[in-house]
């Protein structure tokens, strides 16, 4: 059956609390990152991802002292991003007890980084985040959380991140984000097939079958999911039985 496909609730942080919105804007209030990191945990999540959302944006450093709690409380691995910019920011969360680090607008503004991170702490380290939009030209790159369009399309970008040697790609799309009608299927289906690092689909889900589908139709790696888990719409226990049932392998 091959590997066994993740199921990772992601923890979006603004100013000390778990946000989510709409498209990137809307935010709204989800909770205390540290207690539900716990729940995630607890319910049988595969994965953690933790974001501070505005850290690139303001120029701030990612939260340290939350991640330091929230590690203390999970027991699965843990992602964390925002406000990556060197190495020695990635060397305090891996301290603190990230296992790995997400990079997202420091790697298109300086792609050298992804070499330097996986140099030194190894490609199992280093996720990329991309945030793309399908744009009337294309799928295209936006950085600071959404803020502002580059040049670069999605899938010459995917490329190159793996070849600098990224561990994973971690695919938002910005059209699909919390607006729950599934996610981008296509977009992750040739990502899927042109590259040969895991694929994590983000953005969309709102019901299982929407999950089922970017396992069955999109062939990523790794759904990620946030206010669908946050305000408890789907239960993981219960999505993980539905998707066994669907013939998916997942940890149960």
């Amino acid at each position: 059956m091959g590997l066994a496909k993740r199921i990772i609730p992601c923890l979006d942080v603004k100013d000390g609390e778990t946000v989510k919105g709409t498209n990137f804007v809307n935010l709204r209030s989800a909770g205390d990152p540290v207690e539900l990191g716990k729940a995630y945990s607890l319910q049988g999540a595969d994965e953690l991802v933790f974001l501070d959302i505005t850290a690139s944006f303001e120029g701030r450093k990612t939260f340290t002292e939350m991640v330091t709690r929230v590690a203390k409380e999970v027991n699965i691995p843990f992602t964390v991003g925002g406000g990556i910019n060197e190495l020695c920011d990635v060397e305090r969360l891996l301290a603190a007890g990230a296992d790995k680090i997400s990079i997202n607008s420091a790697a298109i503004r300086r792609p050298e980084l992804i070499n330097e991170i996986t140099s030194r702490f190894g490609s199992q380290v280093c996720v990329v985040a991309i945030d793309a939009r399908l744009d009337a030209d294309g799928w295209h790159c936006y950085l600071k959380g959404g803020r502002e369009r580059t040049e670069r399309g999605l899938f010459e970008w995917a490329h190159e991140a793996q070849e600098r040697g990224a561990g994973e790609i971690l695919f938002t799309s910005m059209n699909h984000d919390g607006v729950k009608n599934g996610y981008a299927n296509e977009a992750l289906a040739r990502l899927s097939e042109e590259l040969n690092i895991p694929i994590i689909a983000s953005g969309g889900a709102g019901c299982k079958e929407h999950f089922r589908d970017v396992f069955k139709l999109g062939h990523a790696d790794a759904a990620l999911a946030a206010s669908v888990f946050h305000f408890g719409e789907i239960p993981i226990p219960e999505l993980k039985q539905y998707l066994t049932k669907e013939g998916i392998n997942v940890r149960l």
